[in-house]
């Protein structure tokens, strides 16, 4: 099998008027000496009141004036490509410039129609956001590649790989749809060594333009595995500004440590409390479509750094808690329990929504209930009717912050739900739930969400969870030296307690996860 590497460079990769495109180039070169490369790109950045900005946004701003009857000028994303152009060579940058023309004047006729409507929905809002930002910039990408003297080509919308159902807004991909239409991709890696490609952006079987939910460009990478992993062998690699942590670095900014490793599941989650890992739509779809595929974090400008996402990870070196999370604006449902099921199928089925979590049933006056945390209030405010459509009396709570410890392992971990509670408790936090289930992945602590609650939790774990080197050497120890042999009670017993007083002799923390509580 030839190898592929899907390599996606979000936003922030490419960065300010392409700033880090010089980078970019250096990634492609050296990923394409062993592999052909489909490179995943999203939408270039801007500045917006002094603040880094997606041309997403500013899109959806321009959508939302145009609505409004307001006309708007489209010179902010216009400098933004005629400043990425200046690194097209000459020979290619009259082609380059008709395309960002023809693109942009798109643009401006979506934006008109939607002005002329007084609505910014549908294919005009996928329209839009497509020729401003994903297409157009992959389109870009590839006059910059040819320049380099690289052999490259772009995927046009008309030949497109990625065929979804027909929400529009909030698309899904069709692997069986998209099957028939993988043929053009194929060929156009047998001709070039680097494929550009637009991530987010789908279409449906009928031609109709569909955008995946924000983040959607890690979906088109882990889309176009599953479409090419039987006839290649396919890695996909997501360029970012670090490899992955063991906190959210938006949250925790001291006391990082690297992350080698981590599961499908733990990634997952990780993505759905609020780390920016990867879109764990991906991996549901991933799984859904029976791949296993090797993911890979890279640290763009120190690729040397990198975390390995599998989807089962088989060495257990390191700490069972992998991440700790922060996650602000939740909300939680409490529903009667005959009723729930009904929400349940309905989310999964009509919305096609999948970003809450199933907390532990409580009873009531003989009522059984059960919880459901949303991870995103704003969906919930917006969805509030629908939502409560389900059962009259059912009661919806805002403003929640979640703190997630998470990790495979953490179920071999003695008291930890008693310890997580003790150490927030240390931080003056009130904790409203905490909801941890046999053979975990994960803990979720529920806090107000007011001031820095959120913060003020995640770095009191950082603290106190996370593993000292005293504690790692031990553990590591102890897998090492017990898996292999069959050791006596009294051998383990003596092991065990001079490992201890070495843990507590050197550890100037109080660790949650004490070493003992590991064996």
């Amino acid at each position: 099998m030839n190898s592929v590497v899907i390599a996606k460079f979000g936003g922030s990769a490419i960065g300010v008027d392409g700033i880090s495109i010089p980078i970019i180039i250096q990634r492609i070169n050296s990923l394409s000496k062993d592999a052909k490369v489909v490179a995943v790109f999203s939408a270039p950045l801007t500045v917006v009141e002094g603040k880094p900005t997606s041309l997403t946004d500013v899109a959806l701003e321009l959508g939302k004036r145009a609505e409004e009857g307001k006309t708007s000028d489209l010179i902010i994303l216009r400098k933004t490509y005629e400043k990425i152009l200046e690194l097209v060579s000459s020979e290619f940058q009259d082609k380059c410039r008709m395309i960002i023309d023809d693109d942009l004047d798109k643009v401006r006729i979506e934006l008109e129609k939607a002005m002329e409507k007084k609505e910014f929905s549908d294919e005009t809002r996928s329209k839009t956001l497509a020729y401003s930002g994903e297409i157009l910039m992959s389109y870009v990408m590839d006059y910059i590649l040819k320049s380099q003297g690289i052999k490259s080509e772009a995927v046009k919308l008309e030949n497109w790989p990625i065929i979804t159902d027909s929400n529009i807004e909030s698309t899904n991909f069709i692997a069986s749809e998209s099957n028939k239409r993988v043929e053009h991709l194929e060929k156009l890696l047998e001709q070039n060594q680097v494929i550009t490609i637009g991530g987010f952006i789908g279409r449906t079987a009928d031609g109709i333009i569909t955008t995946f939910e924000r983040g959607g460009s890690d979906r088109t990478a882990a889309d176009l595995g599953i479409l090419l992993h039987k006839k290649f062998d396919v890695k996909i690699d997501l360029e970012k500004d670090s490899s992955v942590v063991s906190a959210d670095p938006r949250i925790v900014k001291e006391g990082l440590t690297e992350v080698h490793s981590i599961s499908y599941n733990e990634a997952r989650l990780a993505g759905m409390f609020g780390m920016n890992i990867l879109d764990p739509v991906a991996i549901k779809e991933i799984l859904e479509n029976g791949a296993s595929l090797p993911i890979v974090i890279t640290d763009m400008r120190n690729p040397e750094k990198t975390t390995t996402v599998e989807r089962k990870i088989t060495n257990r070196d390191g700490h069972p808690i992998k991440i700790i999370t922060g996650k602000k604006n939740c909300a939680i449902l409490r529903i009667e329990d005959e009723f729930v099921h009904k929400l349940l199928e309905s989310l999964e089925n009509k919305k096609r929504y999948s970003e809450f979590v199933i907390l532990s049933p409580f009873s009531k006056d003989g009522i059984k209930f059960s919880r459901i945390l949303f991870l995103d209030g704003d969906y919930v405010k917006r969805n509030e009717k629908y939502v409560l459509g389900f059962d009259p009396l059912a009661t919806i709570t805002y403003n929640r912050g979640v703190i997630t410890l998470i990790g495979d392992e953490m179920w071999r971990v003695q008291q930890i739900v008693s310890k997580t509670s003790a150490k927030i408790g240390e931080s003056g936090l009130n904790i409203l739930n905490i909801d941890a289930q046999e053979e975990t992945s994960r803990i979720i602590v529920v806090v107000e969400d007011s001031g820095n609650n959120i913060e003020k939790a995640s770095v009191q774990f950082m603290k106190n969870a996370l593993i000292s080197n005293s504690f790692r050497h031990n553990y590591l120890n102890y897998q090492n030296w017990i898996n292999p042999y069959e050791r006596s009670r009294k051998d383990l017993d003596e092991w065990k307690i001079s490992s201890i007083q070495e843990c507590k002799s050197t550890c100037p923390y109080s660790c949650l996860a004490l070493f003992y509580c590991c064996l």
